[in-house]
C-alpha cells in the first residue's frame, strides 16, 4: 500500500522530496554551465532531467550540433584545399599531418621530462656518493639545462601574459575609476588615452627593451629580463580597453547612489567598494575581457619580434627552421593560440558571471 502526503495548505497532494530536490540540482548545474560559458552544455542537462524534451532538443541543434557540423566543414575544406597550395616547404599540411606534429612535441616533451628526471637522479647518486666518502665540499647541485619543450613554451607565455594583465588591471581599474567620478581627472588623462591606445606592439617593444635593459640590471632567475619585456609591452597594449570601460561604467551609475553614500557620511574608499563598483563590474568585466584577449595576441607578436621565449619564440624558430615538419607544426601553434584564447576568454566570462551575481544579490 502506498502512502500519498497531503499538503496541509491545500489538502493537495505533496510533491516528493527527492523530485523536488533533483529539480534544484538540475537548475544549478544548468546555471553553472551558462555562467561558465558552456551554455551548449545546458540543454543536455535540462534533457536528461526530462525539462521540455522538444525545446531542449532543439537547442541543443542551435548551440552544439550547428557549431559541430561547421568545424566539420572547415576540417573538409581545409584536407581538401591544403594539398593544392605550394610553398617553398611543400603542400599545405593537412589535419592529419597537423595532429601528427602535435603528438610529436608531446612525445618531445615527455622525453625531454625523462632526461631532466635522469640527469637529477645521477646528480643525487653523485652528491650522495660524495658525501659519503666525505667531500662534502665537491658536493654541487646544478639545475637541468635542456632545451624548452612546446608544453614549456605554452607556461612560458602564460606566465607572461597573466603578468602583464595583472599589473595592467592594477593601472587601469583605479584610473578608471578616478576618471568616472572626477571629470576634471577625465578631462587631463583622455588625450594621452587616446594617444597611446592605438599605438603598435611592434613600436613599444623596443622602448620597452632599452629602459628595462637600463633599470633592471640586475635580473634574477625567477624574474628573467625577457619575461619582464614581454610582459610589460603587454601591459601597455592592453591596459586601455579596462581603462576606458571602467570609467564609463563609473560615469554611468546612477548618481543617486553615490549622493546617498555622501548622506550616509560613507569614507570614499568605502563609496567606492560598496557603491561604485558593484554597480560597474559588467562594463569592468568587459574591459577586462578585451584587455585579456590583446594582450594575449599582443604576446605572441613581442615574442616573435623579441625572440623572447614563448609561443611567438616557437612559431619564428620553425619559420626560419625550414624543415618539412615546420608548417604543420607552426599550424599547431596557430591552433594552440587560438585555443588558448578562447579558454582565457570563458575563464573571464565565468568570473564576470560569478561576481556581477554576488554584486546583485
Amino acid at each position: 500500500m502506498t502512502l500519498v502526503q497531503i499538503d496541509p495548505k491545500d489538502g493537495a497532494p505533496a510533491k516528493p522530496r527527492r523530485a523536488l530536490s533533483w529539480s534544484v540540482r538540475v537548475s544549478r548545474i544548468a546555471a553553472a554551465s551558462d555562467a561558465a560559458g558552456l551554455a551548449f552544455a545546458s540543454p543536455f542537462v535540462r534533457l536528461l532531467a526530462g525539462e521540455n524534451p522538444q525545446a531542449q532538443v532543439a537547442e541543443i541543434a542551435r548551440t552544439f550540433i550547428v557549431p559541430l557540423l561547421g568545424i566539420a566543414v572547415f576540417v573538409a575544406l581545409w584536407s581538401l584545399l591544403a594539398p593544392t597550395v605550394q610553398t617553398s616547404l611543400g603542400a599545405i599540411p593537412g589535419p592529419y599531418e597537423v595532429a601528427h606534429q602535435a603528438e610529436a612535441l608531446w612525445q618531445e616533451h615527455e622525453a625531454e621530462r625523462e632526461k631532466e628526471a635522469v640527469f637529477y637522479a645521477k646528480q643525487a647518486e653523485r652528491n650522495a656518493e660524495l658525501a659519503a666518502k666525505g667531500e662534502a665540499e665537491r658536493v654541487k647541485w646544478r639545475d637541468y639545462t635542456g632545451k624548452p619543450t612546446y608544453i614549456d613554451q605554452i607556461l612560458t607565455s602564460l606566465i607572461t601574459v597573466a603578468l602583464g594583465f595583472a599589473v595592467a588591471t592594477l593601472i587601469a581599474v583605479p584610473l578608471g575609476i578616478a576618471c568616472g567620478l572626477s571629470p576634471l581627472i577625465n578631462g587631463a588623462l583622455n588625450p594621452l588615452i587616446q594617444i597611446f591606445r592605438p599605438v603598435s606592439p611592434l613600436a613599444w617593444l623596443p622602448i620597452v627593451t632599452m629602459v628595462v635593459s637600463a633599470l633592471y640590471v640586475n635580473a634574477s632567475d625567477a624574474l628573467p629580463k625577457s619575461l619582464v619585456i614581454s610582459a610589460l609591452t603587454v601591459t601597455l597594449c592592453s591596459l586601455w580597453p579596462t581603462l576606458i570601460n571602467t570609467a564609463l561604467g563609473v560615469s554611468t551609475i546612477d548618481r543617486d547612489l553615490v549622493n546617498v553614500g555622501r548622506v550616509l557620511q560613507l569614507s570614499p574608499l568605502t563609496t567606492v567598494m560598496k557603491v561604485v563598483l558593484p554597480s560597474a563590474l559588467p562594463l569592468i568585466f568587459t574591459g577586462l575581457r578585451l584587455s585579456l584577449g590583446v594582450g594575449w595576441m599582443v604576446l605572441i607578436a613581442a615574442e616573435m619580434l623579441a625572440q623572447n621565449p614563448g609561443l611567438g619564440k616557437f612559431v619564428w624558430d620553425e619559420f626560419q627552421n625550414g624543415s618539412s615538419s615546420s608548417l604543420a607544426r607552426i599550424i599547431v601553434a596557430v591552433l594552440t593560440i587560438g585555443l588558448i584564447g578562447f579558454l582565457l576568454d570563458r575563464l573571464m566570462y565565468a568570473l564576470q558571471a560569478a561576481f556581477t551575481y554576488s554584486a546583485k544579490r
